[in-house]
């Protein structure tokens, strides 16, 4: 199992499974944010979760 979905787990004899953390929805996340702290919308931190999304692969079996 793999946490980040690297190039690697796509790779080779076992291809693993991994959690992708949706590098998208992270982006998009710290852009806004920052846009509305910089436009003085907000001041305070802020929590932001982003679900992780399963890819599953071939080190995975049938349950």
């Amino acid at each position: 199992m793999d946490y980040d979905d690297i190039t690697l787990a796509r790779l080779g004899h076992v291809r693993l499974t991994s959690v992708s953390q949706v590098p998208g929805a992270l982006a998009a996340a710290a852009v806004r944010t920052a846009v509305e702290r910089l436009d003085g919308d907000r001041e305070d931190p802020v929590d932001v979760v982003i679900a992780p999304r399963p890819v599953v692969r071939g080190s995975t079996g049938r349950l």
